[in-house]
């Protein structure tokens, strides 16, 4: 018999989210990691809201996860993000909403999340993650790797001006008017971004475009491919290297740990830094030639590639790519959607965090 294809509406009606989505879901193993690790930051969220003191804020557990979601199904903004929210049950279940919740205004939904810059909780939500002791098991304590990677700036070439504003353009139709760089040189000393200031001008190398971007830097961890901790910085030649020192500073101990990176970091005083530090480095020989055909001097020696660790090191560091190639295409970081080197930060190491729980899924499901 043939349905029927009126729509009547219901006067009462009972759906139960848990019931709706199904025990095999993968946001279910998630669900209950992230769980876990923002129940640890209860009191780094009551330090950033005060009690008795204004109108009930969106709860940042929620905010949390929401935006987990926004990095997981690659949405573009906060007003799509809102919009799904509306009508997916599957995004309400996970983010904690009711059936009969409304959906929060993209607006407030913004500002919220901008008062967790004050708190880093996003750094702080990473490490509770890998913190928890199922997850500990899983990781190396010993054996790290590092690399950088160019992360596009929500501003045009175009708003790349004088900082003395001596531009001398033709004021042209529209917000979009044209914009002459013939026979100009442009650097970040004289220019700044007029859209985002602290975007810098780089090109990754030698016949490759200069674009307005930011650098993001990531430690992982060689075992399983787990990005231990994250940093973006203003895109400068020598930031991958002080990033490294910078997240090796922050590490809980100080036990000798092994560092495979590839040839950019073969530097001779950034391996002097790292010996001081107890850190064996595992980095790729960069032996390319000189103008006159003279093989460059390593300042890697055989006191780290004569072990057979050395190898290994190099084969694990080449994984680090593939976070940053899901934090590109899947989490939508090809191209950041915010403006300032803090928001960047915090959507890159939220990226991270997110990245980790899609492995951690099948790593705590897999058989001992």
């Amino acid at each position: 018999m043939r349905g029927s294809d009126e729509q009547t509406g219901s006067l009462f009606s009972y759906v139960d989210l848990e019931a709706r989505v199904r025990r095999d879901h993968p946001l279910r193993p998630i669900r209950e990691i992230a769980n876990a690790a923002l129940a640890d930051l209860s009191e780094d969220f009551a330090a950033l809201y005060p009690p008795r003191l204004g109108r009930p804020s969106i709860p940042p557990e929620r905010l949390l996860r929401a935006m987990l979601l926004q990095a997981f199904y690659g949405i573009r903004s906060e007003r799509q993000l809102m919009e799904r929210m509306e009508f997916d049950l599957l995004f309400r279940w996970f983010v904690g909403l009711g059936v009969d919740d409304a959906a929060w205004d993209h607006s407030s939904f913004s500002k919220n999340r901008d008062r967790l810059l004050e708190g880093e909780i996003a750094g702080k939500f990473l490490r509770a993650v890998l913190a928890q002791p199922r997850v500990k098991r899983l990781m190396s304590s010993d054996h790290f790797s590092v690399d950088g990677t160019l992360i596009e700036a929500w501003a045009s070439v175009k708003s790349f001006r004088r900082k003395d504003g001596s531009d001398n353009d033709p004021e042209g139709p529209g917000r979009n008017a044209e914009r002459g760089f013939h026979k100009e040189k442009r650097s970040n000393e004289t220019h700044q971004s007029t859209t985002d200031p602290e975007a810098r001008l780089y090109k990754k190398g030698d016949g490759q475009p200069a674009k307005l971007c930011y650098l993001g830097h990531a430690l992982m961890e060689n075992r399983h491919g787990l990005a231990v901790d994250g940093l973006v910085t203003q895109a400068t030649g020598t930031a991958e290297r002080e990033a490294t020192l910078a997240m090796l500073d922050r590490r809980p101990t100080r036990r000798r740990i092994t560092l495979g990176a590839d040839k950019a970091y073969d530097v001779r005083g950034f391996i002097e830094d790292l010996r001081r530090r107890k850190v064996t480095p595992h980095i790729a020989i960069d032996g390319h030639l000189s103008r006159k055909g003279v093989p460059r001097s390593s300042a890697v020696d055989s006191r780290a590639t004569r072990h057979p660790g050395y190898a290994v090191s190099q084969r694990c560091r080449k994984r680090i790519e593939e976070i940053f190639g899901w934090a590109k295409s899947a989490a939508g970081l090809a191209k950041v959607k915010l403006r300032g080197r803090a928001r960047v930060e915090t959507v890159f190491t939220l990226a991270l965090a997110a990245y980790n729980l899609i492995r951690l899924r099948k790593l705590l499901a897999a058989p001992a």
